[in-house]
């Protein structure tokens, strides 16, 4: 789905505000319906050719103040190559029609008028297929394939009018899952019930608050342990790895677990296990970096993306180069693994300075694998994106480049000022206050202060309203050789 994280989670939450609100009142504020029960299945078929079976059931009420004429759904997304989704009100087969406005949804006329407290049965079907030759859509193959935390299933919207709500999926639903007897599975929600028939594993998931996108990843994956401990991170692969790699890889990993729980806070008992499962289909397997966050971590411009996060816990990662820079690779995308799908809306969408949040994210993780005067290098890259002194350029994509890399540099200005410590127990802090909620700036700078008792915002402001960046900065890491990885705090005025 080619929607936003933050913007699909910021709907949801609207909706359930609202909807909670008008639920303590009698009657709806406006139109309005809820979902009473759903169940979404997918079922896996590996032959004649691969394909993914996508049915749902939608328990409707009208609970609102007037009869509803139509229905509005956001589309699955284009990431997959999928049939026409088709749509049944009851036992009546229903129209989709494209909404001129937003193309990624569709609008149902219903054949008769919703009426007030009746209920109805949406039934929505369609197919997933593999990626056509020269398409660049996630693929699959018969052995193995996954749905990420978005794209893959449709979405009901509120109604339209004033005070309008619709679409919360109820407190707990069923995601029932059908594979060829033999896959591994890994899926969203807590299973409750594994069985087998007739060549296949059904799994039935229960899906609740904590799981606000469903997903799941499934195949003939040879299983084993990376991390330290309690050996929380799970390595699912297509064929046996030499364990003397597998051990470097635990090692890189547990560098930067332990880096983005020092930096971010540890991660709930829920969300503590990791799940590093080989791509079923490389191309198309991964979204890439822009180039200016490719430079700042050290990376070409046309170097390849080999990991991401398909969930707040599974990373899909490309092993056909072997493992020797693996933990390199996956720190930037394990970095929404404590920040994003849910549990912080604002980490994927921000006003500068915070838009670069994640870019300064994977890099902590990308230092702490690289370890020694990885931090002090960083830094240097991202000074030589902006001139000495240099104002900002009159292009406006040279001036939004300069923007975001002296966004990025402002976090690294943050730690020096006040200390490396200091910064991490005013982000952890932030982080777990507005956890489910968002953040901004403010709320950063707020976090700061309470920690400091020193004027942050002047310093933020100043740091960001003059051009380039304060020389001071530029002349620790320019013209100094660090030698414990991190510049002592600068002493204030």
């Amino acid at each position: 789905m080619n929607l936003r994280p933050r913007s699909r989670l910021s709907l949801a939450l609207l909706a359930a505000g609202v909807a909670s609100w008008a639920g303590s009142c009698a009657v709806a504020l406006g139109p309005s319906y809820t979902i009473e029960k759903q169940e979404i299945r997918v079922r896996f078929v590996a032959a004649p050719e691969p394909q993914i079976e996508v049915a749902a059931d939608y328990h409707l009420k009208n609970n609102g103040r007037r009869p509803l004429e139509e229905l509005e759904l956001r589309l699955p997304g284009k990431r997959f190559h999928s049939k026409e989704l088709r749509a049944t009100w009851d036992s009546t087969e229903l129209t989709l029609t494209r909404d001129p406005e937003n193309p990624r949804n569709a609008v149902v006329a219903l054949a008769e008028p919703w009426k007030v407290s009746a209920r109805h049965t949406l039934h929505l079907t369609t197919e997933l297929v593999p990626a056509r030759e020269g398409e660049n859509s996630l693929s699959f193959s018969s052995d193995a394939f996954f749905l990420p935390a978005a794209s893959w299933s449709a979405e009901l919207l509120p109604p339209k009018g004033r005070f309008a709500t619709g679409g919360v999926p109820p407190k707990k639903w069923v995601l029932l899952v059908a594979v060829p007897e033999g896959f591994r599975i890994h899926t969203s929600g807590m299973p409750r019930k594994i069985a087998r028939n007739r060549g296949e594993t059904v799994v039935r998931a229960e899906q609740g608050k904590k799981d606000p996108y469903p997903f799941l990843i499934a195949g003939r994956y040879i299983t084993a342990e990376a991390g330290k401990g309690d050996k929380n991170v799970h390595l699912w692969t297509s064929k046996q790895q030499d364990a003397a790699k597998l051990r470097d890889v635990s090692e890189g990993l547990a560098r930067v677990i332990a880096a983005y729980n020092a930096a971010f806070g540890a991660r709930s008992k829920e969300s503590s296990q990791t799940w590093i499962v080989e791509c079923p289909v490389v191309p198309g397997c991964f979204t890439g970096l822009s180039p200016l966050r490719a430079r700042l971590l050290g990376r070409g411009e046309n170097e390849r993306t080999t990991t991401e996060m398909i969930s707040q816990d599974t990373m899909v990662v490309d092993l056909s180069e072997g493992t020797l820079t693996f933990a390199a690779q996956a720190a930037p995308s394990l970095a929404a693994s404590w920040l994003g799908y849910a549990q912080n809306p604002a980490y994927f969408e921000q006003s500068p300075p915070l838009t670069m949040f994640p870019v300064f994210a994977a890099a902590v993780g990308h230092d702490a694998v690289a370890g020694g005067e990885a931090r002090g290098e960083t830094i240097r890259r991202a000074l030589r994106l902006i001139p000495p002194g240099a104002k900002l350029a009159k292009e406006k994509e040279q001036d939004a480049d300069v923007l975001r890399v002296k966004s990025f540099l402002l976090f690294y200005g943050l730690q020096d000022r006040y200390g490396q410590e200091t910064f991490r127990k005013a982000t952890r802090y932030m982080l777990y206050a507005r956890r489910e909620r968002g953040f901004d700036l403010n709320d950063l700078i707020a976090a700061l202060e309470q920690e400091t008792h020193d004027n942050v915002v002047e310093f933020v402001r100043r740091w960001m309203k003059q051009p380039g960046v304060p020389e001071e900065f530029r002349a620790r890491y320019e013209l100094t050789t660090a030698t414990t990885g991190s510049p002592h705090k600068e002493s204030k005025p």
